[in-house]
């Protein structure tokens, strides 16, 4: 005859392949999160306040030129030359001359930057232009 043993019950197991894969999504998300807002802290750019400044949903093909305080132009996260800037305007007015362009200029930068800037785009033939600003909240 058999006596069973309860001394000897199953070994308890904790699964940790749910909790492994969370915690990797979570890594893998906020990775990405700080990849993001880091091209816009690297600019040393800090736009002007404007009362009737308001936060528009960005175009999908917009292009947002940054102009920083010591006249250097970003486009895209890297510095341009003006021919190089005014190459890549030519492109996109050839594909879309309503494409839409941000200027973003730096509160202390020389009007004479941000106006070479909107002449290169007027000589590629884009005119939809919008000067970035920020609300007197920093909003």
């Amino acid at each position: 005859m058999k006596i069973r043993d309860d001394d000897g019950a199953e070994d308890m197991f904790i699964n940790l392949t749910p909790m492994i894969d969370i915690t990797l999504n979570l890594l893998v998300f906020f990775m990405l999160v700080s990849k993001f807002s880091n091209t816009e802290r690297e600019l040393d750019l800090h736009l002007p306040e404007a009362e009737s400044s308001t936060e528009p949903a960005p175009a999908p093909d917009e292009i947002v030129i940054n102009v920083l305080a010591d006249g250097r132009v970003s486009l895209g996260g890297r510095e341009v030359t003006r021919e190089a800037l005014l190459e890549t305007l030519q492109r996109a007015a050839q594909a879309n001359p309503a494409t839409p362009v941000k200027i973003r200029g730096d509160r202390l930068v020389h009007h004479e930057n941000v106006v070479n800037v909107m002449d290169a785009c007027g000589l590629a033939g884009l005119s939809n232009l919008a000067v970035g600003t920020l609300h007197p909240s920093g909003g």
